[in-house]
């Protein structure tokens, strides 16, 4: 996957830190341009890539708002001129809840994120892309795209509809030169779990035993299967979902 990626451009939203970060960082050490997308900026992440003698710029933005999405786009392409990856990862958890107690505005904002967030990146993505005739998007997902889980119902159904919208974008796309593809990681090791274990051993107990291989994924894991996705080896594949969950959905 050497010469995939040199000198193109990839854009990563999330990418401030866990799974977009690490992704951000796997391209920039194949040579590839970075354009990080985030609602707030994380120095540590830039420096990271700096240090690694990439180039990469920040764009502060609200996947959920169209001006913002719009805005990143037309960053992108005044600083670099191109786009050939997009991995759109920004999501937030929302609050947990059962589906009678779940609140209209976290439903709202859980969706606006996940979901319309997704869209309006592909919606400004890919006709930049079509300009070129190639370029390869991946979203994620979740195994929570998959398959249920209680208390989550607003990230549930936001992730079960990140891979329908990939399917349709991807048969769309299918004779355009642009794949589109989603990645489901299971429980890896986040800020998000972070924040839903408290960093409390026992939390973290129960989670990692939802995993058959015993423990949490890293977000390096899931940073190259995204990297294979974009990359020519994965040249016939498009409009799947592809687990990276250490044998969850096997279950």
């Amino acid at each position: 996957m050497e010469n995939t990626f040199k000198d193109k451009v990839a854009l990563i939203t999330g990418g401030s830190s866990g799974i977009g970060r690490a992704t951000a960082i796997a391209f920039a050490r194949k040579g590839t341009k970075v354009v990080i997308a985030d609602w707030i900026e994380n120095e540590e992440t830039m420096d990271l890539i700096e240090n690694l003698g990439g180039e990469a710029v920040f764009v502060q933005c609200d996947v959920s708002k169209s001006a913002d999405v719009k805005a990143l786009i037309e960053k992108t392409i005044a600083t670099f001129g191109r786009l050939d990856y997009a991995f759109n990862n920004a999501g937030i958890e929302g609050t947990s809840a059962p589906v009678q107690d779940c609140s209209e505005e976290n439903w709202d904002k859980t969706i606006d994120v996940n979901l319309k967030g997704i869209w309006l990146c592909m919606k400004y993505q890919i006709p930049v892309m079509l300009e070129k005739g190639k370029g390869s998007i991946v979203n994620c997902s979740s195994v929570a795209g998959l398959v249920g889980f209680q208390g989550l119902p607003a990230y549930v159904a936001s992730k079960h509809g990140v891979i329908g919208l990939t399917k349709t974008a991807a048969l769309e796309c299918a004779k355009l030169g642009i794949r589109v593809n989603a990645v489901c990681p299971g429980v890896i090791q986040t800020p998000m779990i972070d924040r839903l274990t408290g960093k409390k051993k026992e939390a973290e107990a129960q989670f990692t035993s939802l995993e058959p291989v015993g423990r949490f994924g890293q977000p390096e894991e899931i940073a190259c299967s995204v990297m294979w996705l974009c990359s020519d080896e994965a040249s016939f594949v498009t409009g799947i979902a592809m687990p990276v969950d250490g044998g969850f959905v096997a279950q």
